[in-house]
């Protein structure tokens, strides 16, 4: 089962984004809150395997959460869950390195992009994927640098959300290459984790 905290001010979100994810039978809401305050006292008591929160709240917002728990535990999974797609709180997003930014209009798409972050991916809702190749920080000489297939093949199924032993098995190389090969090309690309990657890939390559 995915553990998952919700955050959001408003209950009647909670209560009703908690019943629609536990009815999928594939993940449980071990915690609620409604605040930013909330949200980073309830991923340290119950490190959840996500944390689902809001991003405009009072007395701080998701990304202010954001900000404080990945300082501490920087593998943390975070997924933004906003009405909002402004370019400023995504490009934030980008920067703090949380996994997902989904727009609560869309909850048919919120189950199946907590089971993909589970897994290692980058989950961007439809309207947020469009205004990505602008705010991420890869320069545009990046998009002029020549990849090996090898690399291509890395990049395609990192970006599938295999994790470093499933890209080793399925392009029969031990995990020390892959690892190396995904040093170099964030190295080369400028970028600062899998995530840029994946998107990176999306976004160029696909």
């Amino acid at each position: 089962m995915i553990q998952v905290v919700i955050i959001d001010d408003d209950i009647l979100v909670t209560t009703s984004l908690k019943t629609i994810l536990e009815a999928s039978n594939e993940i449980i809401v071990t915690g609620i809150g409604h605040s930013a305050a909330e949200a980073v006292a309830l991923y340290d008591e119950k490190k959840p395997a996500i944390l689902l929160t809001d991003i405009r709240m009072p007395g701080g917002t998701g990304l202010d959460a954001a900000k404080i728990i990945l300082a501490n535990d920087p593998q943390a999974v975070i997924l933004l869950l906003t009405t909002f797609d402004d370019e400023t709180y995504i490009r934030e997003a980008l920067d703090l390195g949380v996994k997902g930014y989904l727009i609560k209009q869309n909850l048919s798409a919120i189950v199946p992009s907590l089971k993909a972050a589970y897994n290692g991916q980058a989950v961007f809702g439809a309207e947020i994927v469009t205004k990505l190749p602008t705010l991420l920080k890869t320069q545009e000489s990046c998009l002029d640098k020549q990849f090996s297939e090898r690399e291509k093949m890395i990049l395609r199924e990192l970006a599938s959300g295999k994790n470093n032993k499933e890209i080793a098995q399925e392009l029969f190389l031990s995990e020390g290459t892959v690892r190396n090969y995904i040093s170099k090309l964030l190295e080369k690309l400028e970028l600062r984790d899998r995530t840029q990657l994946a998107i990176y890939y999306y976004q160029q390559l696909h």
